[in-house]
């Protein structure tokens, strides 16, 4: 019975019993193999059941995980599929070209980052003065860099050593007996080496001295060449001396540095030789071309062992006239008999001569061989020509399209005479008005070779000093010590030499240890005493004591610093000059786009009194004290109708105005800025077209 209904019904079963669905199928001999086994029941070919063949329809397959590429294709040519993958294509590369686009027009609108040598102050270390770690007295390697903290601490990042090759020491080491050795007194070069990797590792740059000009009498060079050894014949500038009743007669009236004449006769050559400087300091001949490639293989040298730069110094002697004329007397009346001293002439043959500065842009090319590294731009600072020339000086700058030096080292305000609030100006203008369109600016108040401020212009004036110097357009240069308010020592207090067993006079009063902290030789040494005695001011005067104090040199030294990193018109914006007398210089540094303005009203003289308002109408009736010589000042509102300093003060006002001051035209002519940039409040970010 069942049977017979079985085989009533209309519809055909396959032989597995249902309806197939192929969806998972990956190998269609996997169903014939198992359909055929022999072990399997024959099933009834079909069975017919009664149904409508419209509901037996394949279900309709959608997209599933696992697709194979058949399916995967088939789905993909389906128009809302494809037109939604090419919508979002187009917009893919739509977006590209527009980030493409943006990022162009920001690198084009951008202006130049500034440079490390711009950024950051520099931080000058005479190193024989600055810590012992062997105790035997001197400074050295090992001890810069232990106290490394100390420039990171100040908000620092470029330190520049004095020389420190192997010398006699014969003026201050500034003649090289060996250009590719360290002098054993300052250590090894291994230890200059460890000097180098920590100074790097701190994010720091490190430039050092070359003096071209001259070497020791020490030096293989010249040995060889007093014996007329081959090419080092005329490594030296070399002339016949008249002589005449046992006295040797010099060449020409030229006149040393130091004084006295230029020329030395030489027992082994029987030749004079040229020494502009010391006797024992003999004049390379850079009419040779063999001698300028030293220099170059010297330059080389020392940039290949890593260090950032260099600072080339009498520069301006490199060169002289070959004809040996007598250089032109000051007072034509004199005796010429009677001259000794340098300035009693006219240095017409002896400094600047043409070819020159040739000379050291050939050196600026050579460095540019190790600046191609992104981040490694190798700096070149040089000297100046001499102090009232300052048009000679500024042909340093190089210009557009012929580099020389970054910039030349600007000792202006050290040369300052009668300190007051307008020789300040003159001294800051003068460079600023001189400088080449598109140069960069640096100040200095302090060096080894001139008295600290502290002995030089009066301890009152040190703080305001500072604040000049840091908040001036352009790099600052500060000499160790100037930050604590360091004082020269007496002048003719008695040190033992090291390089002898001879006790000589000190006549070097501004090269007095560092003064750390008040223990026994102030923490420069823990051996039985220095080179140089240390100032008897040192439990007062040092850096551990001054960092505990909030109103001290030291902690306004580094408030400054940070503020100078931190704040953009400080570091790369406008300077306008806008009052300056017997008393106070008052500047402000501004920045395009930007509505926060600062005002330096700094104290060269006496107590004063005056209305910026009436000087600056756009004024605001109040500002905000952002620092002060005086640090209780700090965050005070002052009144700039009646704005009040005391001798030596210095104020940093902090305003806001929607008119600066360099877009008045009566300050036109006061103001000055290098590297122009404008602040987009909107994008936060610096742009050039202004």
């Amino acid at each position: 019975m069942v049977e017979e209904e079985a085989k009533s019904l209309p519809m055909e079963l396959s032989e597995k019993g249902g309806v197939e669905n192929n969806g998972f199928v990956q190998n269609e001999a996997f169903d014939d193999k198992d359909t055929n086994t022999s072990s399997q029941e024959e099933m009834p070919k079909t069975c017919v059941v009664d149904a409508d063949p419209a509901a037996i329809e394949e279900p309709a397959l959608k997209p599933y995980a696992g697709m194979p590429k058949e399916v995967l294709l088939k789905f993909s040519r389906q128009a809302r599929y494809r037109v939604t993958r090419e919508i979002l294509f187009w917009l893919t590369v739509a977006a590209a070209i527009v980030l493409v686009c943006a990022t162009i027009t920001i690198i084009a609108l951008s202006p130049k980052c500034l440079d490390w040598w711009q950024a950051s102050p520099i931080y000058r270390i005479y190193p024989r003065s600055f810590k012992d770690s062997n105790m035997d007295g001197n400074g050295d390697l090992k001890g810069i860099q232990e106290k490394l903290d100390h420039i990171t601490y100040l908000n620092i990042k470029t330190i520049w050593i004095t020389s420190f090759y192997k010398s006699p020491l014969k003026d201050l080491g500034y003649g090289a007996e060996d250009f590719y050795d360290i002098d054993p007194m300052f250590g090894s070069m291994s230890d200059f080496e460890d000097l180098l990797a920590a100074i790097h590792d701190r994010g720091l740059k490190v430039i050092m001295d070359l003096i071209p000009n001259h070497t020791s009498d020490k030096h293989r060079w010249f040995q060889l060449s007093r014996n007329r050894t081959g090419k080092y014949t005329d490594y030296y500038i070399w002339q016949d001396c008249g002589q005449a009743a046992g006295s040797v007669t010099p060449p020409n009236n030229w006149v040393s540095v130091f004084g006295n004449s230029s020329w030395q006769f030489d027992d082994v050559r029987k030749q004079c030789y040229l020494h502009q400087f010391g006797k024992e300091q003999p004049d390379l001949n850079f009419h040779n071309p063999a001698v300028q490639q030293e220099i170059h293989d010297i330059i080389k040298f020392w940039l290949g062992k890593g260090i950032d730069g260099f600072s080339f110094n009498a520069v301006k002697f490199l060169l002289e006239a070959t004809h040996l004329r007598d250089e032109p007397q000051v007072n034509k009346s004199q005796n010429p008999v009677t001259i000794t001293a340098y300035s009693e002439l006219y240095h017409d043959y002896t400094t600047t001569q043409v070819g020159m500065h040739d000379i050291i842009r050939s050196f600026r090319q050579t460095m540019n061989l190790f600046s191609s590294e992104p981040g490694r731009y190798r700096f070149m600072g040089s000297d100046g020509d001499e102090k009232e020339d300052i048009e000679a000086t500024m042909v340093y700058y190089g210009t557009t399209f012929i580099e020389e030096a970054d910039f030349p080292f600007n000792f202006n305000l050290i040369n300052v005479k009668n300190l007051s609030g307008n020789s300040i100006f003159e001294a800051v203008n003068l460079w600023m008005r001189n400088m080449p369109a598109g140069k960069w600016p640096n100040w200095a108040v302090g060096s080894p070779n001139a008295a600290r401020i502290s002995s030089r212009i009066g301890k009152e004036y040190v703080n305001v000093m500072n604040m000049l110097l840091l908040t001036l357009l352009g790099t600052p240069v500060t000499y160790y010590g100037e930050e604590i308010g360091m004082e020269n020592i007496a002048s003719e207090t008695v040190s033992k030499e090291p390089m002898n067993s001879n006790l000589v006079v000190a006549t070097f009063p501004e090269k007095s240890p560092m003064q750390w902290d008040g223990k026994v030789n102030a923490g420069f040494t823990e051996g039985n005493g220095s080179w140089l005695p240390v100032n008897s001011d040192y439990q007062r005067v040092n850096v551990e004591i001054q960092m505990t104090w909030s109103n001290s040199t030291l902690n306004l030294y580094r408030e400054l610093t940070l503020l100078r990193n931190s704040e953009l018109p400080m570091h790369r914006g406008w300077m306008c000059y806008i009052w300056n007398d017997s008393n106070i210089f008052v500047y402000v540094r501004e920045l395009d786009g930007l509505d926060r303005v600062f005002m330096m009203v700094l104290n060269f003289g006496q107590e004063s009194t005056i209305d910026l308002k009436a000087i600056v109408p756009s004024l605001p009736s109040e500002a905000i004290v952002r620092l002060s010589t005086n640090f209780s000042n700090a965050g005070k509102s002052v009144n700039t109708k009646l704005i009040k300093t005391e001798m030596g003060e210095g104020l940093i006002l902090e305003y806001k105005t929607a008119k600066p001051v360099h877009t008045m035209e009566a300050f036109q002519g006061n103001c000055f800025v290098a590297e122009k940039a404008c602040y987009s409040s909107a994008f936060n970010l610096l742009y050039v077209n202004c």
